[in-house]
C-alpha cells in the first residue's frame, strides 16, 4: 500500500502541476490561521470525546489508489454492559454534532493535501467499498484528485441526493480549471458559516449508504 501511495502523490503532482501549486500555497498560507484552530479543536476533542483524536479510514484517491484519511473524532468509546460498543447515535456527542455541522472534523484533512494525497478541491473520498457498486461513468470521479471540499458540496452539501452528487461531481470532472477551484474555495466557507446543505448533523450516518445505481437495484 505505501508504494501505491507514493505513486498516487508522483501521478498528482505530475498530471495536475498547477492544481498541486495552488494546493501547496493556499494550504501553507493558511497555516498560521490552521494550527492555532486545529489546536483548539484537537484540545476540546481530547477533553469532550476522548483519546484517540483522530478517525483513520482508508479511502478512495486518485483512480482510486487508497490512501489514509484524517478526520477528529466525534464519537466516544462507551460501550454497553455487554462490552460492545454502544450504537453511533449513542456516542456522538454534542460536540461531535458541531464539528460535523461546521465541518471542524475535517480540518486534518489539511494534511492529506500536505502529503499529496488529496486536493483542496474535487470530488469527496467517498468509502473503498462504493469502488465495487460504481457504475462506469460513476468511476469518473476518480480522475482527478479527492478534495477537501467539491462542486457538490458548494451545491447542497449533504442536501443533495447520490444521483445528483455523482452528476455534480462528473461535471467537475468534466469542466475543471484553476478558476472553478477558485470558485469553489471562495464559495465553500460562506456554505460552512451558514451550515447551509447540513439537514442531519446529528446522524452519524447521515450521509447513508450507496448501494450502487438505482437501475442496477431495480434489476436485484
Amino acid at each position: 500500500m505505501n508504494s501505491n501511495n507514493h505513486s498516487s502523490k508522483a501521478t498528482i503532482a505530475r498530471l495536475f502541476p498547477d492544481k498541486r501549486a495552488i494546493d501547496l500555497i493556499v494550504t501553507v498560507g493558511l497555516l498560521p490561521f490552521l494550527l492555532p484552530l486545529i489546536g483548539l479543536t484537537a484540545l476540546a476533542t481530547w477533553v469532550i470525546n476522548g483519546w484517540p483524536l483522530f478517525f483513520l479510514q482508508e479511502r478512495p484517491g486518485l483512480h482510486g489508489q487508497p490512501f489514509v484519511l484524517y478526520k477528529f473524532r466525534t464519537m466516544t468509546n462507551a460501550c454497553g454492559p455487554d462490552g460492545q460498543l454502544l450504537p453511533d447515535g449513542d456516542r456522538l456527542t454534542w460536540f461531535g454534532k458541531l464539528m460535523r455541522s461546521t465541518s471542524l472534523d475535517e480540518l486534518p484533512e489539511f494534511f492529506n493535501v500536505l502529503r499529496g494525497e488529496m486536493s483542496l478541491v474535487g470530488p469527496r473520498p467517498l468509502l473503498m467499498e462504493y469502488l465495487t457498486r460504481y457504475s462506469p461513468e460513476q468511476h469518473r470521479r476518480h480522475q482527478v484528485p479527492p478534495g477537501l471540499t467539491g462542486w457538490a458540496q458548494v451545491n447542497g452539501r449533504n442536501t443533495a441526493d447520490w444521483q445528483q452528487r455523482f452528476l455534480l461531481d462528473l461535471w467537475y470532472v468534466d469542466h475543471r480549471s484553476l478558476w472553478l477551484d477558485c470558485k469553489i474555495l471562495l464559495m465553500t466557507p460562506w456554505k460552512v458559516l451558514k451550515r447551509e446543505g447540513v439537514t442531519h448533523p446529528d446522524d452519524p450516518s447521515w450521509e447513508g449508504t450507496y448501494k450502487g445505481p438505482s437501475s442496477d437495484r431495480t434489476i436485484r
